[in-house]
């Protein structure tokens, strides 16, 4: 097949995004696809006469790429663009998407997550990997995906959303139940996620999350070991389970950063029991099927000291980096990442999409 696998963009997440593309777009070529990797917003400046040529471009046009320790300055971004366009699809992006036989989308936060990629391509007819644009805007909405457990019956920690202005602050920190966690209700990679201790961390951090919505989601925090739970296809994957560095908090730095540099400890296999897991794994499939997700996706979990699981949310679009807990779960269960790409390009190949 020809595919594009789309990355970078212009999300907080676009590092993170570049290095999930690449690996998938190397391992798809290894498969025998004639993949290419496309930054979604710096797209193509030159490109040749005949764009089909580019699906034979040595090395899949993929460059050595790694998740720095901080989140990549997007206004340098911008000013890579030689067009200045504001448009988040660079040159020639939707020319070569619309020539493949299928988009991988490797696109993390809200470029991809969102369901606005994918609205897109519904409308222009082009095929695309995961979930469609309704399921991918319910599960980036912590909000919506909260309503949509206590509908289901899904188990999940209290919590209130909020509206507020900076000069609400100091009473809401007075007010608040501790402990919380406040959190934007739209971010990924644990970007807008803070843990406060105290009165004063909550109020430094109800300031804080304003820098990346407006919308503020406060839940009540539960203590426990912290699980990620993958599906691929029809079935769950093993539990991994992490063990975050950094005093505790599971952030940017731990997920993407070597144990050296301040990452965090991953089992995978997660030791719990077969009961814990096939009680996870239960509630994970009822959820992903609620919020209508396809092909793959993870949630986030807690268990508690008493095995009970708490879900937090839901990522339509998991990362595939060699951090990345999916091709982990994947390899747990026996598939290689080679295999795992080959999977979610044919299961995605084969949906019928609302065009």
């Amino acid at each position: 097949m020809k595919i594009v696998v789309l990355a970078g963009g212009l999300s907080s997440e676009r590092s993170v995004s570049l290095v999930s593309g690449t690996g998938v777009c190397r391992a798809l070529r290894e498969n025998g696809h004639r993949a290419i990797l496309v930054d979604m917003f710096l797209g193509l400046e030159e490109v040749p006469g005949d764009l089909e040529r580019l699906f034979d471009a040595p090395n899949g046009l993929c460059t050595d790429v790694k998740v720095e320790a901080t989140a990549p300055d997007l206004e340098a971004v911008r000013a890579q663009r030689k067009d200045k366009s504001e448009n988040r699809f660079g040159p020639h992006v939707l020319e070569l998407c619309t020539m493949a036989d299928i988009v991988f989308l490797g696109l993390h936060g809200e470029d991809g997550e969102d369901g606005r990629v994918q609205a897109a391509f519904d409308l222009l007819g082009i095929k695309y990997t995961g979930s469609g644009h309704m399921a991918s805007a319910v599960a980036m909405d912590k909000v919506a995906t909260k309503r949509m457990m206590d509908s289901l019956g899904i188990p999940t920690p209290e919590w209130r959303v909020l509206t507020y202005s900076p000069e609400e602050v100091e009473e809401l920190s007075q007010e608040l139940p501790m402990p919380c966690v406040v959190k934007t209700v739209d971010g990924g990679s644990s970007l807008g996620v803070f843990l406060p201790d105290t009165r004063e961390e909550l109020k430094d951090a109800l300031l804080e999350v304003l820098k990346f919505s407006s919308r503020v989601l406060v839940e009540k925090r539960v203590y426990g070991r912290e699980l990620v739970a993958g599906v691929l296809g029809e079935n769950y994957l093993p539990c991994a389970m992490t063990i975050p560095a950094n005093n505790g908090n599971f952030d940017y730095v731990s997920k993407y950063q070597s144990l050296e540099n301040g990452g965090a400890t991953e089992l995978c296999p997660a030791p719990i029991t077969q009961e814990e897991q096939k009680l996870v794994g239960e509630l994970t499939l009822k959820l992903f099927h609620g919020l209508g997700l396809q092909v793959y996706a993870r949630a986030d979990v807690i268990l508690d000291e008493e095995g009970n699981p708490w879900f937090l949310e839901f990522n339509s679009l998991p990362g595939m980096t060699p951090a990345s807990f999916m091709p982990k779960e994947a390899a747990a269960a026996g598939i290689t990442y080679n295999q795992l790409c080959e999977q979610i390009v044919q299961l995605s190949y084969s949906l019928k999409r609302r065009g």
